[in-house]
């Protein structure tokens, strides 16, 4: 179990953000090791993956990942919510070779076995870093750039809904409501199942960094050491979304009832989102989307509230009725 000791000042400066690189990491592990995918996209992933592993330096980047431990370097930790994949790029870039021969005989060293010996050479090379960042480039770009709208959509709303429970019931309850693994206890957050040691880890003032992910799904991960900030990375909510297709998320009952994409909204509206989000999410237009919430508003199904200069949408009780009663 690992245990974050919490004071005021880590309460103050604790703060959401938002990793592209880190979804890349966790889902290039997926594929390695033959893990569940997102129904819609499993085939062209899987054959994607084969083809990038074939035609670039990909194997490198494998070769630095085991069941615990990777090279922070390839991972840069996010600086907020408005992280972008160019942003974790550069960082990756600008990385000084004695560090990264210093991670990477690190990641080797902690492998069952050694890599093979092309990968081997390859990491050995002077080039390292620019090979280890364009390998990461492009699966990026083959990857996961064509669904990162929709995937950053579903961690954006999940910040959204966490702030909200962090307002109204306080730090306990926003803790508790990430992941069943985590719970606020005697001052401070506990982890328990991702260690096999028992660490208690303070703070010191810095606060935590708290990130939603899609691709860590059913688990939750911490970063206690290396060039991340003290964080904890848990499922977004929501994130059946992504295993299935747009059209199973709406009963078929509520479909006939609103039609199709009213349907999808009003069922998608489970927690407050705004209209930019609901969009990406469920892959509309924003004025196809602002023009059904006028409707279902109308209805007296959603109602609208400013969250500084947001406006979010939420189900009424009658909305929750409806939505409830066609899931029966």
């Amino acid at each position: 179990m690992i245990r974050f000791e919490v004071g005021t000042e880590d309460l103050l400066h604790s703060r959401f953000a938002i990793s592209p690189v880190f979804e890349l990491d966790s889902l290039l592990r997926l594929l390695a090791r033959g893990g569940r995918l997102p129904t819609s996209s499993a085939s062209r992933l899987r054959s994607a993956f084969e083809s990038l592993r074939r035609e670039t330096d990909l194997d490198m980047v494998l070769a630095l990942q085991s069941e615990r431990i990777g090279a922070d370097f390839v991972a840069p930790p996010p600086a907020g919510l408005a992280q972008t994949w160019e942003d974790d790029l550069a960082v990756i870039r600008a990385t000084p070779l004695p560090q990264a021969r210093a991670e990477i005989a690190y990641c080797l060293a902690a492998q069952p076995a050694p890599a093979a010996d092309a990968v081997m050479r390859a990491l050995d090379a002077p080039d390292v870093v620019a090979r280890l960042a364009e390998a990461l480039d492009r699966a990026w770009r083959v990857l996961l750039a064509p669904d990162w709208l929709h995937l950053r959509a579903i961690c954006e709303r999940d910040v959204v809904h966490r702030a909200g429970v962090l307002g109204r019931a306080g730090w306990s309850a926003a803790i508790a409501d990430l992941h069943t693994a985590l719970r606020w206890h005697d001052d401070g957050i506990e982890v328990s199942g991702i260690s096999a040691e028992q660490q208690v880890i303070p703070l010191d003032g810095s606060g935590l960094l708290l990130v939603p992910s899609a691709y860590i799904w059913p688990h939750a991960a911490a970063h206690t050491s290396g060039d991340w900030p003290k964080t904890l990375i848990y499922p977004a909510r929501g994130i059946a979304a992504l295993w299935e297709t747009p059209e199973s998320q709406a009963p078929g009952a509520l479909t006939d009832l609103l039609g199709r994409s009213r349907a999808l909204i009003l069922a998608a509206l489970e927690s407050p989102a705004g209209t930019t989000h609901l969009a990406r999410s469920l892959r509309m237009t924003t004025g196809a989307v602002g023009d059904h919430l006028a409707v279902l508003r109308r209805a007296g199904l959603v109602q609208r509230a400013r969250d500084g200069r947001v406006v979010l949408y939420a189900r009424t009780p009658v909305g929750d009725a409806l939505v409830a009663a066609t899931n029966g």
